[in-house]
C-alpha cells in the first residue's frame, strides 16, 4: 500500500531553516506528481510547493512561500524534500506530503514550529 513518511520538522528561529523529506513507497514514484501541505492551528490545509513527474520537474509553489522554499524529488530513491530558508512565524504548521494515486495519500505530518 502507499506509505509517506515525513521527517526533518523541529523547531526554529524566525530566519532559519529546515529541510522536510519524504520517504514514499508503495506506487510508481517517478510518475507522481508529489505535494507538500500544510495546516495551521484553526486554518485549513493549504498547498505549499508541488513538483511534477516530468523529466524536468516542474514545480509550483504558494505565493506565500514562493523564492524561501524548494521542492525537489530524487526519484531513485523514492524521496521528495522541501527545503525551507527564510522562516517566518506564520510558517508554522503540521507539514504533509501528499500523492494522488488513485486517492489522495498523506503522511502522518512533521510539526515545523518557527519563533520569532
Amino acid at each position: 500500500q502507499v506509505q509517506l513518511v515525513e521527517s526533518g520538522g523541529g523547531l526554529v528561529d524566525a530566519g532559519g531553516s529546515l529541510r522536510l523529506s519524504c520517504a514514499a513507497s508503495g506506487f510508481h514514484f517517478s510518475v507522481a506528481t508529489m505535494n507538500w501541505y500544510r495546516q495551521a492551528p484553526g486554518k485549513e490545509r493549504e498547498l505549499v510547493a508541488a513538483i511534477d513527474n516530468n523529466n524536468v520537474g516542474t514545480t509550483d509553489y504558494a505565493d506565500a512561500v514562493r523564492g524561501r522554499f524548494t521542492i525537489s524529488r530524487d526519484d531513485a530513491n523514492n524521496t521528495v524534500c522541501l527545503q525551507m530558508n527564510n522562516l517566518k512565524p506564520e510558517d508554522t504548521a503540521v507539514y504533509y506530503c501528499n500523492v494522488y494515486y488513485f486517492t489522495d495519500h498523506w503522511g502522518q505530518g512533521t510539526q515545523v514550529t518557527v519563533t520569532s
